[in-house]
């Protein structure tokens, strides 16, 4: 049972923005905090933000900060990460992922369910 499915992602200019979108069966998105993570080819994933449950509290990694965005809306059941500033380091496959349980996380390994994942194309 697919229980993450992203979308928004896409092949943009450098300065340009993106607007990711993660939507989740409600079983999965009401559990924990979720998260977003990335990966480039011949790297490891990599952490990029969290949101709590309610959507009060937001974790970054340094390099997005001030850049990215992460927002959630319960009623619809669906987390955003809005981008912006993109830079050809940001290329990527951008992941949604979420928490049964508690609250922000980096690690991967903390969060149970998955997507698919969006390509993200930053060009020079």
């Amino acid at each position: 049972q697919v229980q993450l499915v992203e979308s928004g992602g896409g092949l943009v200019q450098v300065g340009g923005s993106l607007r990711l979108s993660c939507a989740a069966a409600e079983r999965t998105f009401t559990g924990g905090a979720m998260g977003w993570f990335r990966q480039a080819p011949g790297r490891e994933r990599e952490f990029v933000a969290a949101i709590t449950r309610s959507g009060g509290s937001t974790y970054y990694v340094d390099s997005v900060k001030g850049r990215f965005t992460i927002s959630r809306d319960n009623a619809k059941n669906t987390m955003y990460l809005q981008m912006n500033s993109l830079k050809p380091d940001d290329t990527a496959i951008y992941y949604c992922a979420a928490r049964t349980n508690g609250g922000l996380a980096y690690r991967p390994n903390e969060y149970r369910y998955w997507g698919q994942g969006t390509q993200v194309t930053v060009s020079s």
